[in-house]
């Protein structure tokens, strides 16, 4: 890797709470609506880079974490590849890392930050703070996502839904993910927003801008690494239950860099 800063300045988008729900359409709305409503709260922000913490961060504790991850799929524009063998590396290493004794892929998203890009199917990086559910919408999705026999059982125990975030192609010199300490968050902060889908409406979580607020990154991500995101977590006792991501402009990357690529898959993780 390249020298690489301790820290970084940087503007987030964060949302203005003005009582009103903010929506968010995954495709071209109607004529006249917006993609996204709400009022935007640009911030500067301190971004320190997490692999230079005296305690790195960890998943339960902080809501992410970087883990070192090589993946045998190459090409990641085969979406039945994707499924049929990155999903099974996904679930190994959650089991892994987690002691969990299930766990469920739901969906995933690729991502190019070149606009002009033109693959279907691939979206941009989102550059607003976000948490991708809810405290409503977390068990909702078991619901989705197992029967209604499994689906009960499962929610008496713990269950969690987390997002496993990869590079492919390339180390992140662009757009790379900002990464909120989960206990600088204050349930104040949390907006329940809608996201509209052609066929559902999901919730999801902007939030407010709080100077309180622990923001990290990890600078020139590689490939053969992963992050970890906490989404939603039952547990209730100090466990970190959720955290705040963005993709944002890094004002240190090189001129000329690749456009960031990256994969997020969703994962339902439940715990007998």
């Amino acid at each position: 890797m390249s020298t690489v800063p301790t820290h970084l300045e940087v503007d987030l988008n964060y949302t203005l709470k003005t009582g009103e729900r903010p929506v968010s359409y995954t495709f071209t709305p109607p004529e006249g609506v917006p993609q996204r409503s709400g009022k935007v709260d640009r911030q500067r922000v301190h971004v320190r880079n997490a692999r230079l913490e005296d305690e790195l961060p960890a998943l339960d504790r902080n809501g992410f974490q970087l883990i070192r991850h090589a993946t045998a799929l190459q090409d990641f524009s085969d979406e039945a590849a994707i499924r049929e063998r990155y999903y099974p590396e996904v679930q190994k290493l959650l089991q892994e890392h987690t002691g969990a004794s299930k766990v469920v892929v739901f969906d995933h998203t690729l991502r190019n930050a070149d606009k002009g890009h033109g693959q279907e199917g691939v979206r941009e990086p989102v550059p607003y703070v976000h948490n991708d559910q809810t405290f409503v919408s977390g068990p909702r999705r078991v619901r989705d996502h197992l029967s209604p026999d499994e689906a009960a059982q499962r929610l008496g125990k713990r269950h969690a839904i987390i997002n496993v975030w990869r590079p492919i192609a390339a180390p992140v010199q662009n757009w790379p993910l900002a990464l909120c300490d989960a206990r600088s968050i204050e349930p104040d902060d949390l907006i329940p927003s809608d996201l509209v889908y052609r066929d559902k409406v999901g919730e999801t979580y902007a939030f407010r801008a709080n100077p309180s607020h622990r923001w990290f990154y990890y600078p020139e991500l590689q490939v053969n690494e992963v992050v970890l995101l906490k989404i939603y977590d039952s547990k209730t006792d100090g466990t970190a239950r959720l955290t705040a991501h963005t993709a944002f402009e890094d004002p240190s990357s090189p001129a000329g860099a690749p456009p960031r690529r990256s994969i997020e898959v969703r994962t339902l993780v439940f715990w007998d």
